[in-house]
């Protein structure tokens, strides 16, 4: 199956932009990342959907005008965010971007505001387009020692590794991440992984999920940006629950788990509004896709991207500065923000 740019995250989205996404690997660490809730028992452990970073929009600092995530919070109930994106600078250190500092500006200040505010972010990692640290970094240790940079620089439960493009079509570096996320894994306990990546109407292809079955690396959500299926006029409900029924099929052949197990290792990334194929993803929409997660127990609800997440001050500018959609602010963060996994 080939992947065309715009289902690697927005070629319109994030063309004006360094970054775009498409394989997602959030990790979480340590028991705090779960709402309280009854001791299980040891057959029954607590499933990644119920922890708060379940449910963590993009928010984007590196372009247009970023929304106070403070605010975000204090209105949707939304605690976590994942936030993008983490770039190389043309060599295997991590920016963000590229360019901005790991640590000490905007994006720091960002991380405070959210952990104040009772929160926390997924970083993530790739993106359409600027330099990837998986493809800049000589080999799957180099890899690992760039994602470790920034689990230790913010003392992190979560990363998120967007793959696409290139990247994601290059099978030397899909197999370079996957090596690299099973030692980032084995050096931190409790690390949490997705995985998010393109996906035609019927699901993505099984390349990245199947090598990393075969190399032995278990994610907790693979991931899929279920938008960007050819133009105006579709059902994007429908659209969405069928290709995350296909990658669903995906897991469970891979994996050999049940139908619940496998939907339990996946999830999705919509987008709010005017997507980049002119396609509209409406708030009903997102009604309709919240029960069908809350259904199936989804382990990811996200989409890109609170930053759009209100109404245009005009005429829709095709950014991400609005969703282009009439709207109040914060309407589609405030359908995902009631999922319970």
């Amino acid at each position: 199956m080939s992947h065309a740019l715009s289902h690697g995250r927005r070629p319109l989205s994030r063309r004006l932009r360094p970054v775009a996404t498409a394989v997602a690997v959030a990790a979480v660490a340590g028991g705090t990342a779960f709402t309280a809730q009854a001791e299980p028992s040891a057959a029954t452990p607590p499933t990644l959907a119920a922890a708060p970073q379940a449910v963590a929009p993009y928010l984007y600092n590196g372009w247009g005008n970023p929304p106070d995530p403070a605010e975000v919070q204090q209105a949707t109930g939304v605690s976590w965010f994942t936030l993008a994106f983490v770039l190389s600078d043309g060599t295997c250190d991590p920016k963000w971007d590229g360019s901005r500092p790991l640590t000490g500006d905007v994006d720091q200040r960002t991380v405070d505001t959210v952990r104040k505010g009772g929160g926390d972010v997924v970083p993530s990692f790739g993106g359409a387009s600027g330099n990837k640290l998986e493809e800049s970094c000589a080999d799957s240790d180099a890899l690992a020692g760039a994602y470790q940079k920034v689990i230790d620089a913010y003392g992190l439960k979560a990363i998120d590794i967007d793959i696409e493009g290139d990247a994601y079509n290059s099978a030397v570096i899909q197999q370079k991440t996957i090596d690299a996320l099973k030692k980032v894994k084995a050096d931190n306990a409790g690390l949490v992984t997705y995985v998010t990546f393109p996906s035609d109407q019927g699901g993505p292809d099984d390349s990245m999920i199947g090598r990393a079955a075969d190399s032995g690396l278990e994610v907790d959500g693979w991931t899929i940006m279920p938008f960007d299926f050819g133009g105006a006029g579709q059902n994007m409900a429908d659209l969405t629950e069928q290709a995350t029924d296909g990658l669903k099929n995906t897991v469970k052949s891979a994996y050999g788990y049940s139908d619940d197990d496998a939907y339990r290792h996946s999830g999705l990334s919509s987008m709010n509004g005017i997507t980049d194929n002119q396609e509209t993803v409406t708030t009903g929409d997102f009604e309709s896709i919240l029960a069908y997660a809350s259904e199936h127990h989804l382990a990811r609800l996200s989409f890109w991207s609170v930053n759009r997440d209100r109404p245009c001050p005009g005429a829709y500018p095709n950014d991400d500065t609005c969703s282009g959609v009439d709207q109040d602010a914060w309407q589609f963060t405030k359908i995902f923000a009631r999922y319970q996994g």
